[in-house]
């Protein structure tokens, strides 16, 4: 019998203490999933895990993991099978953003985005891979982006890595099919996270100043987007927790927007 209860899972959300990741650790929660944590600082983790497992009454914990490292991933997600004594899920969110005129774009960060949001997706999808076998079914979740699918100015790393992510994606789906695995890739448009916020200030002196932080945002993202209002993180995290249920067996390898219909123009 097909069921949206995730109540004997296990889910692995990196980047899980604040906002898209902490939002799909919630919904997996929701629906009865056991809930692991990954975030840099173990502290601020371990609370989101604690206050998770106080609202929803699951079972979860906090890991401290650099997705950058195919080493401590490994480890981190071996450590977390130990402890739940099975993987079902991965949800891939950890991300970062560094905006700036391409011609002026710093090589040092360039590589730094890569390696989180591409990179950091291909060395957890590894490490998880062999724990999802092994219970002969597995969901994972790429949050890659609208900038997946189209390009904006002045994002070419991001852009360039969230591109990659879909790729990656469609390739892990092919090889996963025959281990009941599927992977997919959510693309969000606008969702007012700490990460958008944060590109406020380089956005203003990417468009040339003269315009207020308010302004350098809507024109980046609202204008973009027919709906012309911020995603809710709620909205994204429902949709990841629906991909992780039985009703979303047969949907793998698809690049999924939740833009606003951004990419649709």
């Amino acid at each position: 019998m097909l069921r949206m209860d995730l109540s004997d899972r296990v889910s692995i959300v990196t980047g899980g203490a604040r906002g898209i990741g902490r939002a799909c650790a919630e919904a997996l929660a929701q629906a009865g999933s056991r809930i692991g944590v990954v975030d840099l600082d173990l502290a601020e983790a371990s609370g989101v895990a604690r206050e998770i497992a106080e609202r929803y009454g699951v079972a979860a914990s906090g890991y401290s993991c650099d997705v950058r490292d195919p080493g401590a991933v490994r480890r981190t997600l071996d450590a977390a099978a130990s402890e739940f004594g099975a993987l079902d899920h991965l949800v891939n969110n950890a991300g970062v953003q560094h905006v700036a005129p391409l011609g002026d774009f710093p090589d040092d960060k360039y590589a730094f985005v890569r390696a989180v949001d591409l990179d950091g997706v291909f060395y957890a999808t590894k490490a998880v891979w062999k724990h999802l076998v092994a219970r002969g079914r597995g969901r994972i979740v790429n949050i890659a982006s609208v900038h997946g699918l189209v390009a904006s100015p002045f994002k070419a790393a991001y852009v360039a890595a969230k591109h990659g992510v879909v790729g990656l994606t469609r390739a892990s789906a092919l090889e996963g099919a025959e281990h009941g695995i599927t992977v997919n890739a959510i693309c969000p448009g606008a969702v007012m996270t700490d990460l958008v916020r944060g590109q406020a200030a380089d956005l203003v002196r990417s468009y040339g100043g003269g315009i207020s932080e308010d302004e350098a945002l809507e024109r980046a993202f609202l204008e973009a987007m027919p709906t012309k209002r911020f995603i809710d993180v709620a909205e994204v995290g429902a949709l990841c927790a629906f991909l992780c249920t039985d009703y979303a067996a047969s949907i793998t390898g698809a690049p999924i927007p939740i833009d606003g219909g951004w990419s649709a123009h």
